[in-house]
């Protein structure tokens, strides 16, 4: 006897991303009895996901250029996959995911398709859309065209975009902010009691992370907290030519009162020996995750009122939300939070109780779930 059992595909860039962002819900979809596959690029992490009991399939596909070759190569080899997994839900993570999996699932005539978009920015800047933007727009409105399409957004501005240009209704567009939290590995810490103020930044070292805008406020107060208060800089460079170089931030280190830590695996521990995350990013994020776990482990927060960044902070009740590139207000919102351990304490326990009512991933997980059921 055959039974059918119900097929999810799930389409990302990398291994390394399913691994990070994704798995838990593939793998609670699976308990449910879904056959679940994972299309994507092998970073070498293939027998990582294989040893979840997950199938990988690898995708062709360039994460990051625009060649029509290989995206062409990329739309054609979903197309052939649809056509052979007709009853399947296929699940898009990514805006070139969403592009070439949803035009290929239309003409395939695949069951179900959810799309996760994240972060427009780079795609679509508020001032004007480019052609290739609008020739983006244009195949995305055609392909939302069919029957049982959802699509997730993590923040209102995303999903205004779709709804303003035609692509999807409000009642099939949902609301998830990030990608969840595990609140029993990330649990509750209580300020640490020593006598030095650790204030921790995590991102890698680029400019529109905030990182110069950091440096600059460590200065400010550098005459009055050298000493007392210490600056980690936590994560790598990025290997783009524009973006800062190692001798420039080591130069703007002095490996005391700021300290450049470079990338590292530790850190949830150096989140639990911090005070204060400072995060003063202008760059469009999706929902930035460190900031998430800064909310579950109980530090305040201070970040700007950029798209992703402010989700995470009610400004006054877990952190303080700031204008973007303002050196200036930052400096002064981290002396209230250096001189201040009760607003600290406070601010950490308000952080956590906003994690368990909006962070958590069993929600999430139950959510996609549900969206999956519903198709």
């Amino acid at each position: 006897m055959h039974t059918h059992m119900k097929e999810l595909l799930m389409i990302v860039n990398e291994d390394r991303f399913f691994l990070s962002h994704r798995k838990d819900i593939a793998l609670a979809a699976q308990k449910e009895g879904w056959n679940v596959t994972i299309v994507c690029k092998d970073t070498g992490q293939k027998q990582d996901v294989e040893a979840l009991g997950l199938k990988m399939i690898e995708l062709p596909i360039n994460p990051t250029g625009i060649n029509l070759r290989q995206e062409s190569k990329t739309f054609l080899f979903l197309l052939k996959l649809y056509k052979k997994h007709k009853d399947a839900i296929v699940h898009h993570v990514g805006m070139k995911l969403i592009l070439w999996g949803g035009l290929a699932a239309k003409l395939a005539g695949i069951r179900g398709v959810v799309n996760a978009v994240s972060g427009l920015g780079v795609l679509f800047p508020t001032d004007h859309l480019s052609l290739m933007a609008k020739g983006i727009l244009y195949i995305v409105r055609f392909s939302h065209h069919r029957k049982k399409v959802k699509d997730i957004f993590q923040n209102e501005e995303d999903k205004q975009l779709f709804i303003q240009n035609h692509i999807l209704s409000e009642q099939d567009s949902v609301f998830i902010k990030g990608s969840g939290i595990d609140l029993r590995t990330y649990t509750y810490e209580p300020q640490p009691s020593d006598a030095v103020i650790r204030i921790l930044f995590t991102a890698r070292m680029l400019k529109e992370k905030g990182v110069l805008v950091l440096i600059k406020a460590a200065n400010l107060l550098r005459k009055d907290y050298e000493g007392r208060v210490e600056f980690l800089l936590c994560g790598g460079l990025s290997n783009n030519p524009k973006a800062i170089q190692k001798a420039e931030l080591e130069q703007m280190c002095d490996g005391h009162y700021i300290q450049w830590l470079g990338f590292r695996t530790d850190v949830h521990e150096l989140l639990v020996k911090s005070h204060i995350l400072a995060f003063p990013s202008y760059y469009r994020e999706g929902v930035p995750k460190s900031l998430i776990e800064a909310c579950a482990v109980g530090r305040p927060i201070i970040t700007t009122y950029s798209i992703g960044c402010k989700d995470t902070v009610d400004d006054g009740s877990n952190g303080y939300l700031i204008p973007p590139q303002d050196a200036a207000v930052l400096a002064e919102k981290l002396r209230i939070l250096i001189e201040h351990p009760e607003i600290r304490e406070e601010m950490g326990k308000n952080g956590r109780k906003k994690a368990e009512r909006e962070f958590s991933i069993d929600d999430v997980v139950n959510r996609h779930l549900g969206i999956y059921r519903s198709l």
